[in-house]
């Protein structure tokens, strides 16, 4: 069934099939029809609307690409959603996205982190507010973020994801005392009881330096570069932490020793929803990155995929800012002092699509359409 389905259809399909059917043929529809679908009647609204159809209902793999960036002539902040095909036509037809107040409100600087359930989270330490957001069904939730430190003595590292057994959507807290290095508690947030808890689990990270900015999400599980300590107070080298918002248990991903020891600034992104480590160095005066993947989930085992250099028509390269499902990296290039263009590369041919342009940085997530959050009410925590 497609999204053009004839009203009159939907009324046959409405009287002539049982609800059991209805049900098993509305949970295979991608999200935008369903959308529609609840203004057709109130039975529908209020299958699609409950719970338990949001937890059953198929996610379909239909991949966007969220894009914030400033225009280059009114410096406006935008966002705007790209259909990530495998077609030739990439880019066709940017929509803009409807952004909601909660997050045109919050405070600049902020981090979002986006989530293979198609939810976005973005955090303001200056609002101390996280919101969780769908872009798909025009839907977002503020979280207040309690006991918020972000000073000399201490500081405040979070983490989003959505849990993969329960598809409930958690907020993870970590204080960190910086002074004598030592964990000063962990804290969760679950989005169904909208309750933060305190979690003591045995191997919290105590060793680890403060977090850095750097996460991802794969699989359930949240990422973090980190440094460890070595001796009696130095710092020395990379390390990735991980937090399973399942079990609620923090692990270790080793690097190679060329990753681990790399005096070249280290980054992390998640193309096809692999942990990827990026690389950026300056060689001969010139900025490459090096894309290394995580083989398998295994720790330690990283392979190289391939090296990001070189120039284009459109500018210097800047940053790696993600990634499409096709494998292509979408890079972010500089041709003058403050006009960026977002691109994609092609790793084998070496070619570059140009996206668009934009006045400062251009951020890029990735979403897949999702019906979470669609029976959440919007209000405060």
């Amino acid at each position: 069934m497609s999204d053009n389905i004839p009203f009159d259809l939907q009324q046959i399909i409405i009287s002539k099939l049982p609800v059991e059917l209805e049900e098993l043929i509305l949970n295979k529809l991608p999200v935008k029809p369903l959308i529609r679908f609840r203004s057709v009647c109130k039975a529908w609204k209020s299958l699609i609307d409950s719970s338990d159809f949001i937890l059953k209902h198929r996610q379909h793999q239909h991949q966007h690409l969220l894009v914030r960036y400033k225009d280059a002539v009114n410096l406006e902040l935008k966002y705007v959603s790209i259909a990530d095909t495998d077609t030739d036509t990439f880019p066709q037809n940017p929509v803009s996205v409807t952004v909601p107040q909660s997050v045109v409100n919050l405070d600049e600087p902020y981090t979002t982190i986006d989530s293979p359930h198609g939810l976005l989270c973005l955090f303001s330490i200056t609002d101390r507010k996280a919101v969780i957001w769908n872009p798909s069904v025009r839907k977002a939730v503020d979280v207040v973020l309690p006991d918020i430190a972000d000073d000399e003595m201490c500081r405040t590292v979070l983490g989003f994801g959505v849990c993969r057994e329960t598809r409930d959507p958690k907020i993870v807290k970590i204080k960190m005392d910086t002074k004598i290095h030592k964990e000063g508690g962990v804290y969760v947030f679950t989005l169904s009881t909208r309750i933060w808890r305190s979690v003591y689990r045995s191997n919290v990270p105590s060793k680890f330096i403060i977090f850095g900015e750097e996460q991802v999400v794969v699989g359930g599980v949240v990422y973090w570069l980190a440094v460890p300590r070595v001796g009696d107070g130095d710092w020395y080298g990379n390390l990735i932490v991980s937090f399973d918002l399942t079990s609620e248990e923090f692990g270790e991903v080793k690097l190679p020793d060329r990753l681990a020891h790399t005096h070249c600034n280290l980054s992390m992104l998640k193309p096809r929803e692999s942990l990827v480590a990026i690389e950026g160095c300056v060689e001969d005066s010139e900025l490459v990155y090096h894309v290394w993947v995580m083989k398998d989930g295994v720790p330690k085992l990283f392979e190289k995929l391939f090296t990001i250099s070189g120039h284009s028509p459109y500018g210097s390269l800047n940053s790696v800012r993600g990634f499409r499902k096709t494998g292509e990296a979408l890079v972010e290039l500089q041709a003058h002092r403050s006009i960026r263009t977002l691109a994609a590369y092609e790793p084998y041919s070496k070619s570059i699509k140009n996206i668009g342009t934009s006045e400062k940085h251009i951020y890029v997530y990735s979403y897949t359409e999702t019906l979470l959050l669609l029976d959440q009410p919007v209000i405060t925590n």
